[in-house]
């Protein structure tokens, strides 16, 4: 199945979420696309530690992409699959307040200060569904690059959310024998975390899938985002696609 296909069918998957009565906030990254984008002008990706060093051009190049090509690709696609969906800006009617990193090497690269979602529970509360590209505007006047599993995070911790679903490209949390690892708590992570199973890239959304649960989500899910209709699966079925944390 191909990558068009798989964001045809998670646009349907939240569609029909909204029609049965739930109401779904999407927040969305995009590094791939700002990564060919940047290769196309002939700028240099260059990271620290698995982050993009972002400058001020590099910035505008993010929110180019952010706000421009993958927000409306993904609002495009809900619309044409029934759905009402309002593409945002981290920036729009204040919703994510950022502030930098730590230290100055990564330039615009942020975390959330501050979480405002007037507008998305305005949205919620029609027929529409948010669609929220992860820049946030700090005091300083700057634009912020932020983590998009960082900011569904604190989004579904203020909206007080049912669940967090986090996507990605593995089929969860894996034991070092490579079994899925699912139904765990804060005692269990921690365990995993001290002997190494959780590293890398998959320690970020383990930390902010937990952190949720911890601050007023009923559940945090990580599933695979490249199984067909992993939303519904995960939602609506016994077994999931993934890992739950609660």
């Amino acid at each position: 199945m191909t990558d068009h296909q798989l964001k045809h069918d998670f646009a349907s998957d939240v569609v029909l979420l909204k029609m049965v009565g739930i109401n779904p906030v999407v927040i969305h990254g995009g590094g791939p696309q700002i990564a060919k984008m940047l290769e196309k002008v002939g700028k240099q990706s260059e990271f620290i530690d698995g982050m993009r060093v972002t400058d001020e051009e590099t910035m505008d190049i993010v929110e180019m992409v952010l706000g421009g090509q993958v927000n409306k690709e993904i609002v495009q696609l809900i619309q044409k699959h029934g759905g009402n969906a309002v593409g945002l800006s981290g920036k729009d009617a204040g919703l994510i307040t950022a502030k930098p990193l730590e230290g100055d090497k990564l330039g615009q690269v942020g975390v959330v200060d501050k979480i405002t979602t007037d507008i998305v529970s305005f949205l919620d509360q029609g027929s529409y569904i948010p669609v929220i590209s992860p820049v946030g505007v700090g005091k300083d006047g700057l634009s912020y690059n932020i983590n998009a599993d960082l900011v569904a995070g604190k989004i579904a911790e203020q909206l007080q959310s049912e669940k967090l679903i986090l996507l990605t490209n593995t089929k969860g949390l894996l034991d070092k024998s490579g079994k899925l690892l699912t139904g765990l708590d804060a005692k269990n992570i921690n365990k995993l975390i001290d002997d190494g199973t959780i590293s890398g890239g998959m320690l970020p959304k383990i930390t902010t899938a937990l952190a949720s649960v911890q601050n007023g989500v009923s559940a945090s899910h990580i599933i695979d985002g490249r199984v067909p209709h992993a939303l519904l699966l995960e939602i609506f079925t016994d077994q999931g696609v993934g890992t739950l944390i609660n």
